[in-house]
């Protein structure tokens, strides 16, 4: 098999590996960026301002976000002591999938409930994804991270799509499925990605192994042992130069990538774009991220990462600048009338997939592979903590200007201070190994 591991047992590693990708991205689409806002605002908070169902959210939001980035960087320390990457992975997999579910028991108004639920969902998300980005480097190697990391991003972008357009079919045609109304449809839609979720772990389960070697030390002495060894590679992070240069600058740019992300229903709807348009946005972002995620890995093997998520990060600063000057007049292709958010979606579209899969891969050539959930849980915790700042960012400039299009600008600092960052990190790294100190 081209760019992936060549005995049968690396190629099975690799399907399971991303195959986790085609199953969490069921909640990140369904749940996070489409239904679960709309039916938050529209049903479980019926009968409140509109302000204060964003306010929750927001707080909802935040408060799972800023959890992870505590727990993110002892939990990759305990795992790599304890030799449960995988093993953790499920634990926090079940949780999100068990919250995903119960989504369809809370009735309409309950907003405290559904809140509560949804902390724990992204909670048992995000922390899983620390486990399974670490076990990217048990497999793949130095000379097919690149394309391994981006397969489990495009195959993320095509399973949450998939579901999404289903579920998304099974809203705007109800009767269709025997059901009484769009509310009943969304309702089973959580259920849906529960149940996807589930499956679709399987293989991760049956075909990905800890490395051979690993040892099982007790929970309690892998939590302090984690611990301790936390504490020095805080003190010694410093000294692992290229590590730490570019998670700076990741902090910066995958702080704009995320704001984008969590923002864009909600900036469509304040300059005035239809729940239709913004549905049908968000599918092409899914659909689309697919060939393109491949892209950018191909681009990324072919030309170098980091020159890739550079190029990347400029078409992030040029889709703020294109989002503040949407209108709602449509432009014509070919005769047809066409939403300019359809194209603001398929920029997105472009390098969403492909600038989280090159810097996932790039972080794994500089970082010691035998710490790599330690390191992995330093990376997702700098991105957890951007998306906290980011969207606060954005909200206070457009409340102070009383634009949201300035609001939106105003990301583009982030982009260009990441970028700027990122230049100072040597090729690939500085030419270090895994591991070795600058």
């Amino acid at each position: 098999m081209n760019g992936v591991p060549g005995t049968r047992r690396d190629r099975k590693a690799v399907f399971g590996w991303v195959m986790y990708d085609w199953a969490n991205s069921a909640f990140a689409t369904t749940v996070m960026a489409g239904f679960f806002p709309i039916f938050f605002k529209d049903y479980w908070s019926e009968g409140s301002e509109p302000t204060e169902s964003t306010f929750w959210l927001g707080i909802s939001v935040s408060t799972a976000s800023l959890i992870v980035a505590v727990l993110a960087p002892l939990l990759g320390a305990i795992a790599d002591k304890g030799g449960r990457r995988k093993r953790s992975l499920l634990f926090f997999a079940g949780l999100g999938i068990f919250a995903t579910g119960s989504f369809y028991f809370v009735g309409q108004g309950g907003w405290p409930h559904a809140a509560a639920l949804y902390i724990v969902g992204i909670v048992g998300f995000l922390c899983s994804l620390i486990f399974y980005d670490a076990l990217l480097v048990d497999v793949s190697n130095r000379g097919n991270v690149d394309l391994v990391s981006a397969r489990g991003y495009a195959f993320g972008y095509l399973g949450g799509g998939l579901l999404f357009l289903l579920n998304v079919i099974a809203v705007q045609q109800p009767s269709l499925f025997g059901l009484p109304g769009p509310a009943d449809a969304v309702r089973l839609s959580f259920v849906s990605v529960a149940v996807w979720w589930t499956l679709f772990t399987i293989p991760l389960v049956l075909f990905v192994t800890e490395p051979r070697g690993t040892m099982r030390a007790p929970l309690l002495q892998s939590a302090r042992e984690g611990f301790r060894q936390l504490v020095r590679t805080l003190r010694e992070v410093r000294r692992y130069k290229p590590v730490l240069v570019f998670l700076v600058a990741y902090w910066f740019y995958i702080d704009g990538v995320d704001t984008v992300v969590a923002m864009a229903v909600d900036y469509g709807k304040s300059i005035g774009y239809s729940t239709s348009d913004l549905i049908t946005a968000l599918l092409m972002v899914q659909l689309l991220g697919f060939p393109f995620a491949y892209l950018m890995g191909f681009l990324g093997h072919r030309w170098g990462t980091k020159r890739t998520i550079l190029l990347c990060i400029m078409v992030y600063v040029f889709v703020t600048f294109f989002g503040a000057g949407l209108d709602l007049e449509p432009f014509t292709l070919f005769g047809i009338a066409i939403s300019k958010f359809y194209l603001l979606a398929f920029l997105v579209a472009l390098v969403q997939g492909g600038i989280q899969a090159l810097s996932r891969s790039y972080y794994s050539r500089i970082i010691p592979k035998e710490r790599a959930a330690e390191f992995f849980g330093f990376y997702n915790m700098l991105g957890k903590f951007a998306a906290i700042v980011g969207p606060v960012l954005m909200g206070t400039v457009s409340k102070l200007s009383g634009s949201p299009r300035i609001g939106i600008v105003s990301i583009a600092v982030l982009f260009v201070i990441g970028a700027l960052v990122l230049l100072r990190v040597g090729e690939e790294g500085g030419g270090s190994t895994a591991g070795e100190r600058s």
